[in-house]
């Protein structure tokens, strides 16, 4: 039992500092964040609320300038002033706006909170295992290999997890009515709007999949979804 308490110590450590990861994050969400209040949005939110017998869907605005959603440990839905200014603009239509609310709505209705911190439990736990065996081979680059490999573990969960999401927002727009382009047209404008290029890193790597990819997977959904006509 002894040989294994380092183990068991830290599956601890990462699950006090996802509790208070989360903690620090409402707090932040609650001092810096208010209610949307914006009635075109609001018609096609009210639409998914009715697909998912609900009587509404709060949306929240997180003061922060960068173009994002966010899911909260609680439940909340945020979309940040950057993406919203977005949106009032012209850049982002009501549609492709809901669809990342769909999407965030997809990480709560699908437990990836409550996972990753599970995960998160679990990487920790084989980083320790890791270093302890591979330190014995290995002494002082035992830490380094173990580091690599959780992080590439971590990042490969946070891609099934965006793949997941994405799915489920594309279920949750077709039943609405307002269906998956505007899912689609949305990730041809992502790297733009945020001023990333996900290619330029390889897949493996990066905590979200490729945009080319994620919108494949969308498409390969919308054909099946969509009914062939009648000779």
């Amino acid at each position: 039992m002894l040989k294994f308490s380092p183990i068991l110590l830290a599956i601890l450590y990462a699950l006090a500092m996802y509790r208070f990861s989360a903690w620090r994050t409402a707090r932040e969400l609650d001092s810096r964040s208010t209610e949307l209040a914006d009635a075109k949005l609001k018609r096609l939110t009210d639409r998914m609320a009715a697909s998912l017998n609900l009587d509404r869907i709060r949306i929240n605005i997180y003061e922060i300038d960068p173009v994002n959603g966010l899911a909260a440990p609680d439940g909340r839905i945020f979309i940040t002033r950057g993406f919203y200014r977005k949106y009032q603009n012209g850049e982002v239509s009501a549609e492709e706006l809901a669809s990342v609310i769909a999407h965030e709505l997809g990480h709560v209705a699908l437990g990836h909170s409550k996972r990753r911190m599970i995960d998160f439990s679990g990487q920790n736990a084989l980083r320790m295992a890791m270093i302890m065996l591979l330190n014995r081979f290995l002494p002082g680059v035992g830490v380094l290999i173990a580091n690599a490999v959780t992080s590439l573990l971590a990042a490969k969960l946070s891609r099934s997890d965006e793949y997941e999401a994405d799915a489920y927002a594309a279920a949750l727009l077709t039943k609405a009515g307002i269906g998956v382009a505007p899912q689609i047209s949305l990730f041809h404008k992502l790297e733009e709007l945020t001023q990333s290029r996900s290619g330029a890193a390889p897949a493996w790597l990066l905590s979200h999949p490729k945009t080319t990819e994620r919108v494949a997977a969308l498409e390969a959904l919308q054909s099946r979804w969509t009914p062939t006509p009648q000779e």
